[in-house]
């Protein structure tokens, strides 16, 4: 793959770009500083090579950076891209993002373990549960963990699906008017609060967010409990589009 950097990026090293320069193009940055495990840059099943592929494609810049997320790195992106950290931001980095979000940039944050995001959800008024959900309807391969999402609101991120799959996900909810469930699962979503792996009169079954969207000052962003969904192996069609008109809506300012 061809790396390209825009002139004014020089002198930042960890930045690298996996699509031509244009001056129109929206910048897409994945961040990558924060222990994440699947990569923009590696092909293997569970990176995201594929879906930067997608955006480069579709007339976007696709850069990702391995140093410390503030204002002069945030300056250069329109959309940044948190996909399943491990640790968390700090107190600096933190504000650099809902800066960032407030002056009219797109945030995307896919969630592997919802810890270290709990600082930024609650500043973006965006909750989540203490264990991954499971579903009983539209199960895949027998894992109750994977399944399709039918239930979805009318937002241009949704827009002629009819469902798409998660791998694995948090439950979401937003906490404020400006935050919103865009998907969730049926009735018969449930958490395993006693941890046993079976379902049990004292599990929680309700239907349950699995994204959320909002806005914040001038920007805008989307919260996934789930960051299995973009990689390689399972960006399907349905998959493919939520992440093309995902990218499209936070980069539509």
């Amino acid at each position: 793959m061809l790396f390209l950097t825009r002139t004014f990026l020089l002198s930042f090293a960890s930045l690298w770009f996996f699509t031509a320069y244009s001056v129109a193009a929206p910048v897409v940055l994945f961040d990558e500083s924060h222990g994440q495990q699947f990569l923009v840059g590696k092909s293997g099943p569970l990176d995201l090579s594929e879906l930067a592929t997608l955006y480069q494609k579709n007339g976007f810049v696709v850069a990702s950076h391995s140093g410390p997320l503030t204002k002069e790195i945030l300056s250069t992106a329109d959309v940044l891209v948190l996909s399943g950290p491990f640790m968390p931001l700090t107190k600096s980095e933190l504000g650099a993002v809902i800066d960032f979000v407030d002056a009219g940039g797109g945030l995307a944050v896919m969630l592997h373990i919802a810890p270290p995001v709990r600082d930024l959800l609650h500043r973006l008024e965006v909750d989540f549960t203490n264990g991954t959900l499971r579903e009983m309807n539209q199960v895949i391969d027998g894992n109750h963990l994977n399944f399709k999402v039918t239930v979805l609101a009318d937002h241009p991120i949704t827009k002629g699906l009819q469902s798409f799959s998660i791998y694995g996900s948090w439950a979401l909810r937003g906490t404020a008017p400006q935050a919103s469930i865009l998907a969730e699962t049926s009735p018969h979503g449930w958490v395993d609060l006693n941890r046993d792996n079976q379902l049990s009169d004292v599990d929680a079954i309700q239907s349950f967010g699995v994204m959320v969207a909002g806005e914040s000052g001038q920007g805008r962003y989307v919260v996934l409990g789930d960051d299995a969904i973009f990689q390689n192996r399972f960006l399907d069609e349905a998959n493919r589009k939520l992440a093309l008109q995902l990218v499209d809506w936070l980069a539509s300012q």
